[in-house]
């Protein structure tokens, strides 16, 4: 007995009390990344992307990059506003058999371009520049907020987050117009073996003046949105623009219509100019997070939209976790009854051990539900059980 006591005594002198999450760097010397992740069946590698117009494969455990990118289109990326380039990328469902995939960025002539490439089997190591099929084509009003967010949901829709067009308080009010893909969220379906076909049940099929695509709207720039991987529930991280940060969120299968009332309101708030202040549009969503504009704990000035942690570490099961760009903060909350409950900021604990918090501009997530920060200067981070 008095052994089993000395060998806890010595255990406990050396083991914590309880496991801390944080975080261990994956890879490091990127140019701007601006996402990360991996397609469902794939384990042992990551896909970053370069907002300059280039995707790199990367070994998960080593970070060891490939010698050339994965897909290279800088020559066709505009990159004159600090939020243009290539922004977003989606793996086809079955892309284990068809090798194809789905890029999100804006172009040469100021236009966001969707985009189906195939890459060759059977690693899909490396994408056929050549096999550039254009889906879905249409100007931006300035060089900033251009969402670029894309991803298949559970219904294996293809789903795409687009800003307002850019400029403040959406000037020509493209948010709440119906006639532009701008500051909305569209659902296609990208099934066909060429083009893609508008989903029967969009919200909008057969209304005159409106864009079929459009699945929810009032949006003023989406950056960062994702699918829950249990649940299929869907979240919005919007960045807002005088004073509110906001963080939406819609039940699997729920929210087709929805209108996050931008630019009549801010958040949960009428916006804050009280010339185009209004009240809740038809088929409102509140947020079900918001934070003020400020550089306090729990406060920030451009939302990253994060994902609900499915992955190793227990104690970060079921959060949803995001963050805030300029601030440099990192947090969670779990959800419940509609309301965001027991919100923690994890910024020390997720800060590396060398180094500081970066410029979040984007998280991610691969098949075994691990979580990942981008930072904008160039590391991925992979949050861990410490």
């Amino acid at each position: 007995m008095r052994h089993t006591l000395l060998a806890a005594a010595i255990l406990s002198t050396i083991l914590p009390a309880t496991a801390k999450p944080g975080t261990e760097i994956v890879a490091e010397g990127f140019n701007r990344p601006v996402w990360v992740g991996a397609p469902s069946h794939v384990k042992d590698r990551l896909w970053v992307i370069e907002q300059d117009g280039r995707i790199w494969v990367i070994d998960a455990k080593s970070g060891e990059k490939q010698k050339e990118p994965f897909l290279d289109i800088a020559d066709q990326v505009r990159r004159r506003g600090n939020e243009e380039g290539l922004l977003g990328l989606a793996f086809a469902p079955d892309f284990e058999k068809s090798g194809l995939f789905y890029v999100n960025f804006v172009d040469k002539q100021q236009n966001t371009r969707i985009s189906r490439f195939k890459a060759a089997g059977p690693d899909y190591n490396k994408a056929d520049r050549e096999s550039q099929e254009i889906l879905l084509s249409f100007k931006q009003d300035f060089d900033n907020h251009n969402g670029g967010w894309i991803a298949f949901g559970p219904d294996k829709m293809l789903y795409v987050g687009n800003g307002d067009g850019g400029s403040g308080d959406d000037p020509k009010q493209r948010a709440q117009a119906m006639d532009t893909y701008l500051g909305k969220i569209l659902r296609l379906d990208v099934s066909p073996a060429s083009g893609y076909e508008v989903p029967k049940d969009n919200p909008f099929v057969g209304k005159s003046g409106v864009k079929p695509e459009i699945w929810a709207l009032g949006v003023r720039n989406p950056w960062r949105c994702s699918f829950d991987s249990k649940t299929g529930d869907f979240w919005i991280g919007d960045v807002g623009q005088n004073k509110w940060e906001e963080i939406n969120y819609l039940p699997k299968g729920k929210g087709a219509g929805s209108n996050f009332g931008w630019r009549l309101r801010e958040a949960d708030k009428p916006n804050p100019n009280k010339g185009i202040a209004g009240d809740k549009p038809e088929n409102n969503v509140e947020p079900v997070y918001v934070y003020e504009h400020g550089t306090k704990g729990d406060e920030g000035l451009s939302v990253t939209g994060g994902y609900v942690y499915r992955g190793p570490v227990k104690e970060l099961e079921g959060r949803y976790i995001f963050g805030d760009y300029n601030n440099r903060r990192v947090w969670s909350f779990i959800l419940k009854g509609g309301k965001a409950t027991s919100f923690k900021d994890h910024t020390d604990e997720f800060t590396p051990e060398k180094g500081r918090m970066g410029m979040i501009s984007s998280f991610g997530e691969d098949s075994a539900g691990n979580v990942y920060i981008v930072d904008h200067g160039g590391p991925i981070l992979r949050i861990v059980d410490k």
